[in-house]
């Protein structure tokens, strides 16, 4: 990507700005954008980037224009280095540790400890090292699920960029089919090296991992393999909303569904839509700005 736009406002315009876009079904997905806070002791004043891999168009510029509700903010115009970006701002990153699992890049040392998985997620081209709010609150909420006792034979990640809560879920459940896939192709390389590199095997057997590219549930493999005892998907609110039936359709009855991926404001579009679909939440937690979801189909909804 080498160029960027960037807007200033205040949070609540920039996550409306951001809930639009989950809504544009015509959205030109060349132009990728993200909303955060500008620092941590400002928690109110957000900003809205925008990566392009060519210069804006005045087309484009009105897009952006077009989330906002009420008038557009400035828009900062940049050029940018040929840089990886992506990988470029997960460089150095501090290892965390949630649940049972401690996460670091290859930068930082491996915590040897009782009762700790220790992962070396690098620097990539897919989301999911560990550090994202999301991703560390499904590893809490996943050490949680067992420490409750639950039994998984079947798990699917769905988008799972790194590979990383696939690897959690066959750490809990060693004996379990798990198949993960993302919409991107670049992750299949991506899952793959991660595997080695933390010593999961790949496989379509018991305890192993099977890789795949798909959009959604969209693939002939998941049919197959399901129903899944275990879906997780941490992704985006939008996707997750309009995947509900879907997921519903994958799980056993009584099955086990954690959604991530989500802001705090958007949980309640996100559980209607489960809802609806035949889920009940089980348990909830928020971390920072983000809510982590673990529901279960009804055990009389049908397949």
């Amino acid at each position: 990507m080498s160029w960027k736009i960037t807007a200033f406002a205040p949070r609540p315009i920039i996550e409306g700005a951001l809930l639009a876009h989950e809504d544009a079904w015509d959205w030109d997905h060349d132009i990728v954008i993200s909303g955060s806070e500008i620092a941590e002791d400002k928690p109110d004043d957000w900003q809205l980037e925008a990566w392009l891999s060519r210069k804006p168009t005045k087309a484009d510029k009105a897009a952006l224009a077009a989330l906002f509700t009420g008038p557009a903010p400035d828009f900062a115009i940049e050029k940018l280095p040929d840089v990886d970006w992506l990988t470029q701002s997960q460089q150095g990153l501090e290892p965390i540790l949630a649940g049972c699992f401690h996460v670091h890049t290859p930068e930082h040392a491996a915590m040897i400890a009782p009762g700790i998985r220790d992962y070396a997620i690098p620097a990539s081209q897919a989301f999911g090292t560990g550090q994202h709010a999301t991703t560390a609150g499904c590893l809490a909420m996943l050490t949680h699920m067992k420490q409750q006792g639950l039994v998984i034979r079947n798990i699917a990640d769905i988008g799972t960029g790194t590979g990383l809560l696939a690897f959690a879920a066959l750490h809990l459940w060693p004996r379990a089919l798990a198949i993960a896939s993302d919409i991107d192709q670049v992750c299949i390389d991506v899952v793959e090296d991660n595997a080695r590199t933390n010593g999961v095997t790949m496989g379509a057997r018991g305890g192993e991992l099977t890789m795949l590219a798909a959009d959604g549930m969209n693939h002939p493999l998941l049919e197959v393999r399901g129903p899944y005892d275990l879906v997780i998907a941490n992704i985006l609110a939008g996707p997750l909303i309009d995947l509900a039936p879907d997921f519903a359709h994958a799980l056993v009855p009584g099955g086990h569904l954690l959604l991530a991926g989500l802001l705090e404001t958007q949980e309640a579009q996100v559980r209607r839509a489960s809802r609806r679909a035949g889920m009940r939440i089980a348990k909830r937690l928020v971390n920072g700005d983000w809510s982590i979801l673990w529901l279960r189909k009804r055990a009389d909804w049908g397949r």
